[in-house]
């Protein structure tokens, strides 16, 4: 059902993911070819921020930052996931695999790879702090408009 928390949550995780891919982006090679990387991100955060941050919001403080950072690793895990998938299918286009068996695994070693190049101080604090952020104004929508 909408309702107001569920309206700021899906627009601040948004924010969130932007914010996290535009951090991302000098980080991968130089020569990149970016294409739907921030608009797949700002899905993801539109979809986590509206199913699972707003869902869980109007229970308290504490909820409500653990809600927040919860969400920030739901969009973490599948922004990686579906970043490896794009990879691996765009590897795959070019014959670069054996067999289908060879290709669904590539797509978790790829998401460790994008793993590693997104663990640095920066983009972490960005999206726990964002995380929280995100969630205390869902938080604070909660309880005003209920």
């Amino acid at each position: 059902m909408p309702t107001a928390a569920r309206l700021i949550a899906a627009i601040s995780m948004a924010l969130v993911a932007i914010v996290a891919s535009y951090l991302i982006m000098p980080l991968l090679p130089e020569g990149t070819d970016f294409g739907y990387f921030v608009p797949l991100n700002a899905g993801l955060g539109l979809l986590v921020g509206w199913i699972w941050v707003g869902r869980k919001s109007g229970h308290g403080l504490v909820n409500a930052i653990n809600n927040g950072l919860t969400g920030v690793a739901l969009l973490v895990l599948w922004g990686l996931f579906l970043q490896g998938a794009w990879e691996m299918f765009r590897l795959a286009m070019r014959n670069r695999y054996d067999g289908p068996f060879e290709a669904l695994s590539a797509i978790f070693v790829i998401a460790l790879d994008f793993f590693f190049v997104m663990a640095v101080p920066h983009v972490w604090l960005a999206l726990v702090i964002g995380g929280v952020f995100s969630a205390l104004l869902t938080e604070n929508a909660a309880r005003r408009w209920r």
